[in-house]
């Protein structure tokens, strides 16, 4: 029987987008939940059956990438959401943001 090999590219592709949008705190954690959550399952099929696959120490390893970029977006998220509450609300969060932006000089 012919050894099957783990795809890690979506993987690796769905780290890479989740770890570049991680400044944007929802729509990182997105790519990276999904690129966790899949490479997490093809690891328990490895784990499963080791004979049946060829690469599944890749795979592992694109599982710990996708764990840590979406540890970095959670974390971001978790930090702008304190900054919100600590504002005290959404409101008062933007015009924060607009006094420090025409502090600077910046026009939006």
């Amino acid at each position: 029987m012919e050894k099957q090999r783990l795809n890690t590219t979506l993987v690796y592709i769905l780290s890479i987008v989740g770890f570049l949008c991680c400044c944007i705190p929802v729509i990182g954690v997105i790519p990276s939940a999904i690129a966790f959550f899949v490479a997490n399952g093809k690891v328990k099929e490895w784990k499963a059956n080791p004979e049946n696959y060829e690469n599944g120490e890749a795979m592992n390893t694109a599982r710990i990438i996708a764990l840590v970029v979406l540890i970095i977006n959670l974390i971001y998220l978790a930090y702008n959401i304190f900054l919100i509450v600590t504002a005290g609300g959404w409101d008062a969060y933007m015009e924060q943001q607009r006094a420090v932006m025409e502090q600077y000089g910046i026009d939006s």
